[in-house]
């Protein structure tokens, strides 16, 4: 494996679940939840990324590396461009954006997107993608579908059904080949030099359309790679019910570790 960063994005303010890096998960922070599950990882360095002086003390007790940044960025990826920036990055260098708001998030997942983009260098952005294996989810909007090419670059990203089957979905739209569609996973690996790009860019016309960032990388001719994921990649934690959900399991894997 070659060397890359892990950037972790936090931001305190959250429409759905306000505060959301700092719930207390079992005694801990979100976010250093998340640091724990990136520093599993064969990154070489693990930097949070945030503007919010509260969540940088939350971090002290764990002496994780923090950042703080401008809190103007519109997205997590210019975020990232900025980190990029302050750290003196070469063009070529990789990292690895892992969202603050997945404290399951698998070590494996992590060092897989950064391999993928090692391996297609002609790739500017690395990303995942899992089966979708419920009718109910392939129609859902809030489910972002990804189609890949024979190389495994992705073509298109929609939150409508892609690709749609003619045939089936007029007479038995209950029927799912579960191998042709892909639920995609928003975690991502970059090169700095894309990243310096990335945020001179105005949101393109099918990005405004759609709400999708990655988009705006397709629309000027950027390659973006789409492996599967390697292990089942558990949901992040967006509202209340999530993070009940989260605590659950975490708390019954402490119980489990316990009872060893």
């Amino acid at each position: 494996m070659k060397e890359f960063i892990a950037v972790i994005p936090a931001r305190h303010a959250s429409s759905r679940l306000p505060g959301k890096p700092l719930a207390d998960i079992n005694g801990m922070p979100m976010v250093a939840h998340v640091w724990r599950r990136a520093c599993e990882s064969a990154a070489v360095r693990v930097v949070v990324a945030t503007d919010d002086e509260r969540i940088r003390e939350a971090l002290v007790p764990f002496e994780a590396e923090v950042l703080m940044t401008r809190a103007d960025h519109p997205s997590g990826t210019d975020r990232l461009a900025e980190v990029a920036e302050r750290l003196g990055l070469a063009d070529d260098a990789v990292l690895v954006n892992v969202q603050g708001d997945e404290p399951l998030i698998p070590a494996a997942l992590i060092d897989q997107v950064a391999a993928r983009l090692f391996d297609d260098p002609g790739a500017s952005i690395a990303t995942l993608a899992e089966p979708i294996t419920e009718v109910e989810a392939l129609f859902n909007p809030n489910v972002v579908k990804v189609v890949r090419a024979l190389s495994g670059r992705a073509l298109y990203f929609s939150r409508a059904p892609i690709p749609w089957d003619r045939e089936a979905f007029a007479t038995r739209p209950e029927l799912l080949e579960t191998d042709a569609w892909l639920r995609h996973i928003g975690l991502y690996a970059y090169r700095a030099g894309f990243l310096a790009d990335y945020r001179d860019w105005p949101p393109s016309p099918l990005e405004r359309l759609e709400q999708l960032e990655q988009l705006r990388a397709l629309h000027h001719g950027h390659a973006i790679q789409v492996a599967l994921a390697r292990v089942p990649h558990p949901a992040g934690v967006d509202t209340a019910e999530d993070l009940a959900r989260v605590r659950a399991l975490m708390r019954a894997g402490a119980e489990s570790e316990g009872d060893r």
